[in-house]
């Protein structure tokens, strides 16, 4: 078959499982029925049917707590997530700002707000390109950012597109075959441009003194250089250090060896993705690191940042990484000069569709938005573990409603099925891998803030992409979807 005549190939994800430990009820919702049956019990055995009746409020407010759902979650699965927020209200951690450093502070330490203020970026001695990563003590994990390119997916011929797909998946299952790898996470982010980098590469590269084109060239570049929205793609890999102690002992131990281990990781990845057309064009250094962190919290920033470089690219230290001054919103954060609101991709689509489905989300016109693929490998017994899991609560859900003479759920029957194929590809070899699917927009106001939410939330229906917005979280969502940290924990 040739390549103008190739049929693209199609992609459908699973139904997501909304199952609960029993009966469809989460952890939360479990305990407060068994409490509450508990105390129905105690009420009737030592007062009668009259104090029962006499509890009715109490009653009803729990069935309401159980029962009633907003955004997908019932009220008590809400509880726990509504009271840390207003802890942090009431305790002064919704507004965080920078402060004047009094005393020497740690090298590398990058000043984020939130649980990612213990983050270090490294670089080790013997770098000869001084490639860094960031070393997280609590999680044990250690991250390399790259800068990746590639040619546009809705440009290549059906062929193409075809064997990057399906590259990319081998490359995913090789790395989750490694056994030490983490997470690997896909940053595709639009940034603000000043129109620096662009004058730069007309004065060095261009002829302004060519008759007639050199004047209309550099008018373009003089006028639509700061207009220009150019996308910036970032491939994060996290190193698991407990996972690879042995790989590590081997290599020398310590940060030493953790760095030759990532070097081996980084350069098979590197080959990987490049098969699926992917080009690393370089590992990014620590004030690199920095300057994209920095951009994210505040995207104005980005033009004095390329200024002050010599090489071009934006950098900074790491100490000036994080925000001047962020502040949480229930539904949105403020940091700097920008706003920003995080959706959590709840489904994928369900139905057969195209490989390139999420273009109409990438490149909605006027949208500054953060697209974060966050993918954590899956041990082949665990995975194998929770399909059982699975199908053993389908089955008995499904018991329960013969025997109260309800009738079948199609739902179940549809997640039985992807369970089923699941199982059989698990058993055939196949590599399993968890998708989080993270998107941040970014505005300069709360007004363009909004225009820009629903517009993105309408590309979104185009793609058959369900967004949940993560209300009362905007924070750590914040820092895992719009950060190339390789961070998977809310």
């Amino acid at each position: 078959m040739s390549d103008l005549t190739a049929t693209p190939l199609t992609v459908k994800f699973p139904r997501r499982s909304r199952r609960g430990i029993l009966l469809g009820l989460s952890l939360p919702q479990l305990v407060l029925t068994s409490g509450t049956l508990a105390l129905l019990l105690v009420t009737v055995v030592s007062t009668g049917l009259l104090g029962a009746l006499a509890l009715t409020p109490l009653w009803a407010t729990v069935i309401a707590l159980v029962a009633v759902r907003r955004q997908g979650r019932s009220l008590i699965d809400w509880a726990p997530i509504v009271w840390r927020f207003a802890q942090r209200r009431r305790t002064g951690q919704s507004l965080w700002l920078a402060r004047p450093v009094t005393r020497p502070r740690q090298d590398g330490i990058l000043h984020l707000p939130g649980t990612a203020a213990s983050l270090r970026v490294v670089t080790p001695g013997d770098s000869a390109n001084g490639a860094a990563a960031v070393h997280d003590p609590h999680q044990q994990t250690l991250t390399a950012v790259a800068r990746v390119a590639s040619r546009a997916f809705a440009l290549l011929d059906p062929a193409a597109q075809n064997h990057n797909v399906s590259s990319w998946g081998r490359a995913l299952a090789g790395v989750a075959r490694t056994g030490h790898v983490a997470t690997v996470q896909v940053l595709e982010r639009t940034v603000p441009d000043s129109g620096d980098t662009l004058a730069r590469h007309w004065t060095r590269q261009g002829r302004p003194d060519a008759p007639v084109a050199g004047q209309i060239y550099s008018d373009l570049v003089a006028s639509a250089g700061p207009t220009a929205a150019p996308h910036e793609t970032y491939l994060a890999i996290s190193l698991d250090l407990k996972a690879a102690k042995r790989l590590i002992s081997q290599a020398g131990g310590g940060l030493p060896g953790a760095f030759t281990v990532m070097e081996q990781t980084t350069a098979s990845v590197a080959q990987a993705a490049r098969s699926a057309g992917l080009m690393v064009t370089s590992w990014l250094t620590a004030r690199e690191i920095a300057a994209v962190i920095r951009t994210a919290y505040d995207p104005s920033a980005l033009s004095a940042l390329q200024q002050w470089s010599t090489s071009g690219r934006a950098e900074a230290t790491p100490a000036a990484a994080g925000p001047v001054v962020q502040v949480e919103e229930y539904d949105r954060l403020a940091t700097d000069t920008a706003r920003h609101a995080t959706y959590w991709v709840e489904d994928w689509p369900r139905t057969e569709t195209s490989a390139g489905f999420l273009h109409p989300v990438m490149f909605t016109a006027g949208v500054r938005r953060t697209l974060s693929l966050i993918y954590v490998p899956q041990g082949i017994e665990s995975a194998l573990r929770d399909v059982q899991r699975t199908k053993a609560a389908i089955i008995a859900d499904a018991k329960e409603r013969s025997r109260r003479g309800q009738v079948d759920s199609e739902a179940d029957s549809v997640e039985y099925a992807d369970v089923k194929v699941r199982e059989r590809q698990l058993i055939a070899g196949h590599a399993d891998v968890a998708l989080t699917g993270l998107l941040t927009v970014s505005a300069e106001t709360d007004t363009l803030l909004d225009a820009a939410c629903a517009q993105i939330e309408t590309a979104a229906v185009t793609a058959q992409v369900d967004l949940r917005r993560l209300l009362y979280q905007q924070p750590a969502a914040f820092t895992l979807g719009a950060l190339p940290l390789a961070r998977t924990t809310l």
